[in-house]
């Protein structure tokens, strides 16, 4: 082992970092890169459901469904079930690790206290940048304000900022870390989520599409299938228009940016196309020499009634070609599902929220890092 973090310290050989990843999207996972640069092997520990319940409120994925969508992340060595809310010295020592990684943000007990403390007294403590601009809690956000302003032109991004506010007990002040931000994608970004190697001559390259807006255990359990079928696996990102055209009301939840760094983040994956034609055509299948074109039957999602891309079959080509072939994804998850868990539980979603934004405000203000409106 040799160099140095990008702390500028040395690395470590096995590192360890935590969290709930509840709704993991690409924000979590540029966390877990950024914490695999201190170290060899990067072990993950997730919370389980009960613990989340008692610190934050009620997860919008149970336990099974989060370990399983942490263990699919490229950067991911090694993933802990059951890891305790708090971290500890003795916790990193059971497994090995040298010290663990967090984001530049706070995470709280649910009495308030900072869950590293402990790690950070001892020296066991190394610290990256957050993503900014997506959290678990912004989704869920966006999911019960039902709007479109997560698409919106920056002009309008202050009246997101004023509804997401209005969620909040406490209009005083806003968590610097928990609150609504704009994501500015880079091509920096890009390729730091990017495998970065084109297909081999003899690779047989496997084409997939869909819009895969609130990537979850589905999109994994569908992507790993299709990669199967061969050695290069390319995923067409629907764009943003496209999605609303057939879907309607706000979808999609997350810009293309979002969802293409979301589908980038996991190990079946080797390139992206962003802006795919929602029909694939012999231009597509000829520029990609791709060799099958694979589509989920669980997968189709409702659209809106009388959408003209509904009388359109997007594999018409490939099954032309004798290249169209289905799987069965072995999961029912869908985006709607994920919305609908989410509407269902407003209440509760909107409590949660409030009671995270409330907490990590008292912390600010005590860090001054806010001031409090007159």
């Amino acid at each position: 082992m040799s160099g140095n973090a990008p702390d500028g310290l040395p690395k470590g050989n096995r590192v360890w970092a935590d969290g709930c990843y509840d709704m993991v999207h690409f924000g979590h996972a540029n966390q877990l890169r950024q914490a695999k640069q201190f170290g060899q092997k990067l072990i993950v520990g997730v919370h389980n459901d009960e613990e989340i319940r008692l610190h934050k409120g009620p997860p919008v994925f149970n336990e099974q469904e989060r370990y399983r969508m942490v263990a699919g992340i490229k950067w991911v060595d090694e993933v802990v079930e059951n890891a305790p809310y708090v971290t500890t010295v003795e916790t990193l020592d059971k497994y090995r690790c040298d010290f663990c990684i967090h984001g530049d943000d706070i995470t709280l007990t649910a009495d308030g206290k900072d869950t590293y403390q402990e790690v950070k007294d001892n020296a066991r403590y190394r610290e990256c940048k957050r993503t900014c601009g997506v959290s678990t809690t912004d989704l869920v956000g966006r999911m019960l304000l039902l709007t479109k302003n997560h698409h919106t032109q920056d002009e309008h991004i202050e009246q997101h900022v004023e509804r997401a506010r209005s969620l909040s007990t406490d209009n005083v002040a806003m968590s610097p870390w928990t609150r609504v931000s704009r994501f500015i994608p880079t091509t920096t970004t890009i390729l730091e989520f990017a495998e970065g190697r084109p297909p081999k001559p003899t690779d047989k390259v496997v084409y997939v599409t869909g819009s895969f807006d609130l990537f979850h255990i589905g999109h994994l359990a569908f992507l790993e299938k299709a990669k199967e079928f061969g050695d290069y696996l390319i995923v067409g990102i629907l764009s943003d228009q496209t999605v609303n055209q057939y879907k309607g009301s706000n979808h999609p939840i997350m810009s293309i940016h979002e969802r293409v760094l979301s589908v980038l983040a996991y190990k079946p994956v080797n390139e992206v196309v962003f802006g795919a034609p929602y029909e694939i055509t012999p231009d597509v299948l000829d520029q990609f020499n791709v060799k099958a074109v694979v589509n989920g039957f669980r997968d189709r999602e409702s659209s809106i009634v009388n959408c003209p891309l509904t009388s359109i079959d997007p594999f018409a080509e490939a099954k032309r070609r004798g290249i169209y072939h289905e799987v069965d994804s072995g999961s029912d998850m869908t985006t709607d599902l994920i919305i609908d868990r989410i509407i269902n539980h407003r209440l509760e979603y909107e409590t949660r929220n409030r009671k995270k934004e409330k907490k990590e405000a008292d912390v600010a203000k005590a860090m001054n890092l806010i001031k409090v409106e007159e």
